[in-house]
């Protein structure tokens, strides 16, 4: 709304009071260079009987407009994607502590008794009912582990198609997990490469903040090859390689979403380069020089 007659009369020219979908968008979309004396135009185009009620006229307007944001924030793609990622979390979380008890249980009354997701899907796959409360248990769990193993499914399909070049640089779940812990790709695409790198690590970075322990190499990229799988003294060096092309991609994805496959070629040579030095290979190669941290 950026016409004279508009601006004039104020965001709420021409508006019906109680047209609440029509206000959010004049206050989303209206601009004028200076402000004015708003409460009185308000007054004088009879869109209020006063100054304070079109405080509360402006008070419902600009909540209507908040929740119609958020309600579109929250179903794009991206923070679809962000609720998978923990949702699949909270139940591979679950499974494994509901595994641990199911195990200890079955440990008074068997001997014999394993341990792990594993082993409860083998109870819960019993035809005979020795112990109807831990088999139940145990149906639960494999159930559990089954919904895990779906969103995990849904996540690689989805990955690739949401965030294209981050997917292709960290692997769909870990690029899912780097745009859930950022709280979103934008959020992601805005942030410094030296925090992408140390996404996850947060425990350890604020105690390094604090005095009590070093600055982390890296957070939650250490599960990628090209650091896990780098000499310990070279991951340093190969989590900033990593985290600056990751910073790239989800730039990339957010404000153009084009493919761009020159990033994997140009992580891959860098990464060779680093691992070079202690003679350390990854992926393909069959030599590491030193131990895993």
């Amino acid at each position: 709304m950026t016409d004279d007659s508009a601006t004039d009369a104020g965001w709420y020219g021409g508006l019906e009071p109680g047209d609440l979908e029509a206000a959010a968008d004049a206050i989303e979309s209206g601009t004028r260079e200076q402000p004015a004396d708003w409460p009185t135009l308000a007054v004088e185009a009879d869109f209020a009987s006063s100054p304070e009620e079109y405080y509360d006229r402006l008070h419902e307007a600009t909540m209507a407009t908040t929740r119609q944001a958020v309600r579109e924030r929250e179903g794009a793609d991206d923070r679809q994607l962000v609720h998978t990622v923990r949702a699949m979390d909270d139940c591979e979380r679950t499974a494994n502590e509901l595994a641990e008890r199911l195990a200890e249980w079955a440990g008074s009354v068997d001997p014999e008794a394993g341990t792990g997701i594993e082993y409860a899907r083998t109870i819960a796959a019993r035809e005979d009912s020795q112990n109807p409360r831990l088999e139940s248990l145990a149906t639960r769990i494999r159930s559990l582990a089954e919904e895990a193993d779906e969103l995990r499914e849904y996540i690689e399909r989805q990955t690739p198609t949401i965030a294209p070049n981050l997917a292709g640089l960290a692997g769909p779940v870990l690029a899912a997990r780097l745009i859930s812990l950022a709280g979103g790709l934008e959020s992601l695409a805005k942030k410094p490469s030296g925090t992408v790198q140390v996404l996850g690590a947060e425990d350890a970075l604020f105690a390094h903040l604090r005095g009590h322990a070093p600055s982390p190499k890296h957070g939650i990229i250490y599960t990628h090859d090209a650091v896990r799988g780098t000499h310990p003294a070279d991951r340093g060096s190969a989590a900033r390689a990593l985290a600056g092309k990751l910073s790239i991609a989800a730039r990339i994805d957010h404000y153009s979403g084009e493919l761009n496959p020159e990033l994997e070629a140009d992580l891959a040579e860098r990464i060779e380069t680093i691992q070079a030095r202690h003679g350390t290979k990854t992926a393909d190669g069959d030599t590491r020089g030193g131990d895993d941290e």
